[in-house]
């Protein structure tokens, strides 16, 4: 067995290690359990603050609807943040890392470009809410207007379904870091963490969230800037890790066993340029001091299956299986490539099944919607391109000893940043790990306590409710569904799911329901009883299809069969698949013909009005907004799906320049987007600011004049003024 190349750019602190995380955390235990408590205070009193400066000098009225819809007149940069934030969760900044990790520059950019498109694309569905639901509530309102009682059911379901799942990434992403990174109980940790979310979420409500959100972004964006700069320009530069990455790709098998093992030691070069690296055994370093036999003695990097083609690599080293030349320097990569399919499918699930995005769409000025997602779906691509393309690949060349199961958990950024800079490193992803968990919780709380409040409360056990009822019904569930969710987390994580698993996992579950809610709003023939049997059909299918694709490949059923890319590839193209042709299918058949009229009359609860005069609601100028949005989104979605990874073809493995020319992209787009995410909701919103400003201080800053104390009219004010009416009258 020729072993000679076993020289690594692994740094001398981690010889011999079995993990990055296996020995003593970075944080202090009791500084994990403080970020995790004080942060989720700080946010709640900064964001309830706000809420109640707006109040008290800006004229904003706290009603049902605006607790739920943030008034529907939030503006186009809040809305990307918004959307930004809502879109970056746990996954976006650890999975992304991964994929790098395990299959190179291919895996940030079908992370990024696979879960982009589908924020462009529901910018035409935000757009269409505004021309046929103006003052719908829920995206099961929407259902239920048009397709009936049963379809409402089976949506709501669904609805609830990806709300889990999304919050379950978060909890696992989340506790397996902050175990990490400060030894804290995964199990703790997973009840912890929502309570955060709880406070601010149940006290401001929509538009609590949306402030909230845009802090988390504007935090994640610096954070994001400093370690592509570390990676890339202060520590190592784009050549120096272009040599590493093809040294890692250089080494066999075996050798890769002897780096990664007990007692691999480097003496340091000798004269002639070498070095004189291999295994310690008390008194000298050899290559031969490595083998047992015919075997590598203590060894971490195993090899369970057997299959040279298949294998399960414990570390990143080594050729990378179905890469151009085993490189991690292509777009030519097999496994790259599968894993951009199942993201796509994927996410579609988790953006048009999910009631948050449907949410922000309501809440957005019908001007701002289509241009809020388009802006957001473009800045938010840099986050998992720019951040995994930066420590993805710095954690592969500078051969961290981090194993499969905790680059599977999210570990890989945490891992690099502790490598960067130490404990304050650790202290940084913690933070930006924790901006994401309770952005995107907090979105998901509002999105499920409006479907309990809207679509269960008062449709099916108080249709008399007032704005009263449905404000304290909210609250109630956001505080139940934080801590289900906990309870939840502790379940997988006792299962031993881990992230990676459950991101694969999820269009399985909830991709079925992706085609039939698209045609809900843009096809008049869609029929409802399709859409029931399509979304229901489409699970199982998947389901069954998952199984016997991991009992064909394998020959078992277990956890990690059931998590290779092929059987969730299998799962989730089945769906989508199956589900839309049984809806196109059985429409064709039994047509609805609908008119959008019963849309069109989903009831305000409170006469909340803003965000829905005239001028907002403008049919020619949302016909307008429609085409943009469908000429955008579509055009960008083909270039970053389609002409892009073509152009990328002919490149086959990266030259030192080329990747020079990939890393000077992602980390121009990070600029961008930094700035822009930052600054323009604040250009948009400075009217506002001025006046709160003038308010607490006394000046005259602000052009606008702030609005008087106007009459505000509940529906259950309605009620009593008709009472006492009513009285008069029979007096009279």
């Amino acid at each position: 067995m020729p072993t000679d190349n076993v020289d690594s750019q692994m740094d001398e602190k981690y010889w011999g290690e079995d993990s990055f995380f296996g020995g003593d955390a970075p944080l202090p235990k009791w500084g994990g359990y403080l970020i995790v408590v004080l942060f989720g205070v700080f946010f709640s009193l900064v964001t309830t603050s706000i809420v109640k400066l707006e109040e008290k000098f800006v004229g904003t009225k706290i009603t049902s609807e605006f607790f739920n819809t943030a008034g529907r007149d939030i503006k186009i940069g809040l809305t990307a943040s918004v959307i930004v934030s809502q879109w970056t969760w746990a996954a976006t900044l650890l999975q992304s890392s991964n994929v790098a990790w395990q299959y190179g520059v291919s895996g940030p950019f079908w992370y990024a470009s696979g879960a982009t498109i589908q924020v462009l694309l529901f910018g035409i569905l935000a757009i269409e809410v505004k021309r046929r639901a103006p003052t719908c509530h829920t995206v099961c309102e929407l259902v239920l207007a048009r397709w009936g009682h049963a379809a409402h059911k089976t949506f709501i379901f669904f609805s609830f379904l990806t709300s889990i799942i999304v919050t379950s990434m978060l909890l696992l992403g989340g506790s397996a870091t902050m175990k990490a990174l400060a030894g804290c109980d995964v199990n703790l940790t997973s009840f912890l963490i929502p309570w955060g979310v709880i406070l601010y979420t149940a006290s401001g409500g929509l538009k609590a969230t949306f402030l909230a959100s845009y802090i988390h972004t504007a935090i994640i964006f610096v954070i994001l800037l400093i370690m592509v700069y570390s990676i890339y320009i202060k520590n190592y530069s784009t050549d120096i890790i272009y040599d590493y990455l093809d040294q890692t790709v250089d080494h066999s098998y075996e050798e890769c066993q002897i780096i990664f093992s007990d007692n691999y030691r480097c003496s340091g070069r000798d004269e002639n340029g070498g070095t004189g690296c291999g295994c310690y055994d008390g008194e000298t370093i050899s290559i031969e001091n490595c083998y047992d036999g015919d075997k590598i003695a203590g060894t971490h990097y195993d090899d369970d299956i057997g299959s040279r083609t298949r294998r399960p690599r414990t570390y990143a080293c080594g050729y990378v299986v179905n890469n151009r030349r085993g490189s991690y320097l292509t777009m030519l990569s097999g496994p790259g490539l599968m894993f951009g399919i199942i993201n796509i499918i994927g996410n579609f699930g988790t953006v048009f099944v999910d009631q948050s995005y449907w949410q922000s769409a309501i809440a957005a000025k019908p001007a701002a919607a289509h241009k809020g997602y388009m802006l957001g779906g473009m800045v938010w691509f840099t986050i998992p391109f720019a951040l995994a393309t930066a420590c993805g690949l710095a954690a592969t060349a500078l051969q961290l000893p981090i194993d499969s199961f905790e680059a599977g958990s999210g570990l890989v950024p945490p891992a690099v940043a502790t490598h960067i800079y130490g404990d304050k490193g650790a202290l940084m992803i913690t933070i930006m790990l924790f901006m994401a968990i309770v952005s995107t919780g907090s979105a998901e709380s509002i999105a499920v306590s409006s479907i309990a409040a809207y679509d269960i409360y008062r449709t099916y056990f108080n249709p008399e409710a007032t704005g009263k009822d449905i404000m304290r019904i909210s609250r109630y569930v956001i505080v139940l569904f934080g801590g289900c969710m906990g309870v939840l987390a502790v379940i997988l994580n006792q299962i031993g799911l881990n992230l990676g698993w459950v991101y694969l996992f999820m269009g399985i579950c909830i991709g079925s329901a992706v085609i039939p809610l698209w045609n809900l709003m843009t096809w008049d023939q869609a029929s409802g009883t399709g859409a029931i049997i399509a979304a229901w059909s489409g699970m199982i299918l998947a389901i069954i299809t998952w199984l016997v694709a991991a009992t064909i490949q394998s020959g078992a059923i277990s956890v990690a069969t059931l998590g290779t890319n092929e059987a969730m590839l299998a799962g989730n193209v089945v769906a989508i698949g199956s589900s839309g042709m049984i809806h196109w299918i059985h429409s064709k058949m039994f047509p609805q013909n609908y008119d959008w009229e019963s849309m069109k009359a989903i009831p305000l609860l409170d006469q909340d009005k803003s965000g829905l005069s005239d001028e907002d609601l403008d049919p020619v100028k949302l016909d307008e907004a429609k085409n943009w949005i469908a000429r955008v989104g579509w055009s960008f979605t083909i270039l970053i799906v389609v002409i892009w990874p073509i152009l990328s073809t002919p490149a086959g493995v990266f030259t030192k320049d080329y990747f020079a020319f990939w890393v000077a992209i992602a980390i121009l787009w990070g600029i961008a987007g930094s700035f822009i995410i930052i600054f323009l909701p604040l250009i948009e919103s400075g009217e506002n600011i001025l006046l709160v400003i003038d308010g607490l201080f006394g000046t005259s800053m602000s052009s606008i004049t702030a609005p008087a104390e106007v009459e505000f009219k509940t529906v259950e004010a309605d009620k009593q003024a008709d009472d006492v009416e009513g009285k008069n009258d029979d007096e009279v």
